[in-house]
């Protein structure tokens, strides 16, 4: 989702950049000789902007955490190790909010980080992150590169991943209430009481953030949090699924199921000073994330 939003932001704001993005098929970043080999095949002055990740909602990371530990430290080690062997100077590291501390502060600052315990229910991915970033600041230091991680809030956009068990939150919303609506059916669950509070952000604004940002990282901290600046309950977000979904469905709540932490806002005024605002109000986003979503149905791709 966020590479092929950087690839658009490129495309429209520096079309004289040449991008080299090869998927999973022709690259696997797991595999330290092949993304090594890559960097070195590369004759351009290149920037590197390190998107790719194992990524899912909380379900998916309770499944599976020692994938979504093992297999994001080795593409973070190997994408970042490769870069600086290869002589890369400017490299973007994508972060998560997951990097924070649970439940340790209304708002989230970037001095937060490893201040306290992490959230269980997606600790291997949140310290794969972590490692990822802590090595960018170690190369800045060791090696003066120019190695810098933006920590985005959650994300969504076209190109999310649509599945009930899996998904974030704003997609598995409108899956969830697209499918009932289609069959006739005229309740959908809600995880936890609705309460938790959620900081969302359409992908194409970090995205062209991120692309007029490559100028001049240099004047960038190891860390940026790049966030909405806003954050709303699940049971919102639900509500702005339905309003897109054109749905008149119930919700219900279950307690049974896990809600991981009951807020997580991150403060962005570094990046506010620095030119950073969202385009995209959510209401606004969540609406052509659903008409996406719309448009792979009908092409058979959901």
């Amino acid at each position: 989702m966020v590479g092929r939003a950087v690839a658009r932001a490129l495309q429209h704001e520096r079309p004289d950049i040449k991008l080299f993005a090869p998927g999973s098929r022709e690259l696997d970043l797991t595999d330290a000789t092949a993304t090594e080999a890559f960097f070195f095949d590369q004759n351009d002055d290149l920037v590197v902007i390190h998107c790719a990740a194992k990524v899912g909602g909380i379900q998916a990371n309770i499944n599976d955490p020692t994938g979504f530990l093992y297999e994001n430290l080795l593409m973070n080690c190997n994408v970042i190790h490769a870069a600086a062997q290869a002589g890369v100077r400017y490299l973007v590291n994508l972060g998560s909010s997951c990097m924070y501390p649970k439940d340790f502060s209304d708002v989230l600052k970037e001095e937060h980080l490893l201040a306290a315990p992490l959230e269980p229910t997606n600790e291997g991915y949140a310290l794969a992150k972590l490692a990822g970033a802590k090595l960018c600041e170690y190369y800045n230091r060791q090696f003066s590169t120019c190695f810098k991680t933006i920590i985005p809030c959650n994300l969504f956009g076209p190109f999310d991943h649509f599945d009930p068990v899996s998904s974030h939150l704003i997609a598995s919303a409108l899956l969830k209430l697209h499918q009932a609506k289609r069959d006739g059916v005229p309740r959908v669950a809600i995880w936890g009481d609705g309460t938790a509070r959620r900081e969302f952000l359409y992908v194409d604004d970090l995205a062209r953030f991120i692309v007029l940002s490559l100028a001049r990282l240099d004047a960038f901290p190891d860390y940026l949090n790049v966030g909405y600046g806003e954050d709303f309950t699940v049971l919102e977000y639900y509500a702005m699924a339905r309003e897109a979904v054109a749905s008149d469905v119930d919700f219900v709540f279950d307690p049974s199921k896990p809600v991981g932490m009951k807020r997580k806002l991150m403060d962005s005024s570094r990046a506010q000073q620095l030119g950073w605002k969202p385009a995209t109000p959510v209401h606004e986003g969540i609406r052509k994330t659903y008409e996406f979503m719309l448009r792979i149905e009908r092409e058979g791709t959901l």
